[in-house]
């Protein structure tokens, strides 16, 4: 049994880090103590929705502190939820969730066993599938677990308030998943559970239905939702914000490179593995002005690519990036065009090219000096193209264009 080496107080400490919620935290140093006093590790539950098996850098908030459980020396049970899933989590919807068939779940858990031991060390995961114990559950069973919450409670939930005072639909089954959740802590007897802010009364459930079988009720903490490479929504696919960890090293460095200063730093809070205190001098430095930005994002790129790729892979890319656009080289791949020479309309180019979305960001990127004609700024929507000459064309930070002029 590894045994459990920082303090308490230090383990608190890195916890509460980024964190939203710690609910109580009194009784969480508690434990902490007494776990560190009888080297006991605490049991850490985190329950997964097989439904969503895509896991990108939102969903790794609270699997970094899975991880740094997992390494002050606790037991990390990392649950499954394939019976649960089959009725569906409704929180944040407005409607009813389709629910899932049996093998489509498990295909999904599967997905997702892989894909978190990017981050959790799956030799010292415990991974439970709540379908082994709620699978054995009889009608009576279920009726009685029923009357340990009422209907008042449920209906606190704010997704489910919204949707009673619109008039729209509330299915039973629905109303039935949290108990069920809450449930799972009580099995697994629980000393603290993790999720995300949206998660906070589902998680509560289990911390009442504890107390209901009169077992020491689990501690709660919760994570904040982090936004998406446009740094206002969620990070999320619905959005086309997000950062997958089955991306390419190049397309993850890239897209950490293209976040906003301000947004680096709750990156560097919620994402980055290194100890509190050095994440609290970098962004001091960056608030004090001593540390530039842009050094910064770069090892803050470098270190979450080699987090799922490997560290070489980090720095080559670092390598790559400072190549392509701090020194003004061009890569041997960069996209290469011939035009006649002639005035022609750089907004209209780009969009035929799929360079930008639409005529609007590119205005935008021209307003905010991120249109470079051979690394300088450009200002304006036509460039004339002089015959016989290359021109290198960059469209802010990741994207080059090789015109060869007829």
């Amino acid at each position: 049994m590894t045994r459990i080496t920082v303090s308490p107080e230090d383990q608190l400490k890195e916890l509460k880090r980024g964190a939203f919620e710690i609910l109580p935290e009194e009784e969480l140093l508690k434990k902490l103590k007494k776990s560190f006093d009888k080297q006991k590790p605490l049991k850490i539950k985190f329950g997964a929705d097989p439904s969503r098996p895509d896991i990108h850098l939102g969903h790794t908030v609270v699997l970094q502190k899975l991880r740094l459980l997992q390494d002050f020396g606790h037991e990390i049970f990392f649950l499954i939820g394939d019976y649960t899933a089959q009725i569906g989590d409704p929180t944040g919807k407005n409607k009813t969730r389709p629910i899932l068939t049996a093998e489509e779940v498990m295909i999904n858990a599967q997905t997702y066993k892989e894909q978190v031991g990017k981050v959790l060390d799956m030799n010292k995961t415990t991974v439970v599938f709540n379908k082994d114990w709620l699978g054995k559950f009889s009608g009576l069973d279920l009726i009685q677990l029923m009357a340990k919450a009422t209907v008042g409670a449920i209906l606190q939930r704010d997704d489910f308030s919204k949707r009673y005072n619109t008039g729209e639909a509330i299915y039973l089954h629905e109303m039935i998943y949290p108990i069920l959740q809450g449930f799972d802590s009580v099995h697994l007897k629980a000393d603290l559970e993790l999720g995300g802010t949206d998660q906070t009364f589902n998680l509560m459930m289990g911390r009442h239905l504890q107390h209901t079988y009169e077992q020491e009720a689990q501690c709660i903490l919760t994570m904040p939702l982090i936004e998406g490479t446009d740094g206002v929504n969620k990070m999320s696919k619905s959005m086309d914000n997000y950062i997958s960890l089955t991306e390419s090293p190049t397309n993850m460095f890239g897209k950490l490179m293209s976040i906003s200063d301000d947004l680096m730093k709750k990156y560097y809070l919620l994402l980055c593995r290194r100890p509190n205190n050095e994440v609290e001098s970098i962004i001091n430095g960056l608030t004090t002005g001593s540390l530039h930005p842009m050094e910064a994002k770069k090892s803050l790129a470098a270190e979450v690519t080699g987090y799922y790729h490997g560290i070489e892979a980090g720095k080559e890319e670092r390598d790559k990036f400072e190549a392509r656009f701090t020194k003004k080289q061009i890569p041997d791949d960069i996209q290469t065009i011939t035009k006649p020479a002639g005035a022609i309309n750089l907004l209209d180019l780009f969009v035929e090219l799929e360079l930008i979305k639409s005529k609007t960001e590119g205005r935008r990127l021209i307003q905010q000096n991120a249109v470079k004609v051979n690394f300088e700024n450009h200002a304006s929507e036509a460039l004339n193209l002089e015959a016989g000459k290359e021109v290198i064309l960059k469209i802010g930070k990741l994207r080059m264009l090789k015109i060869l002029v007829g």
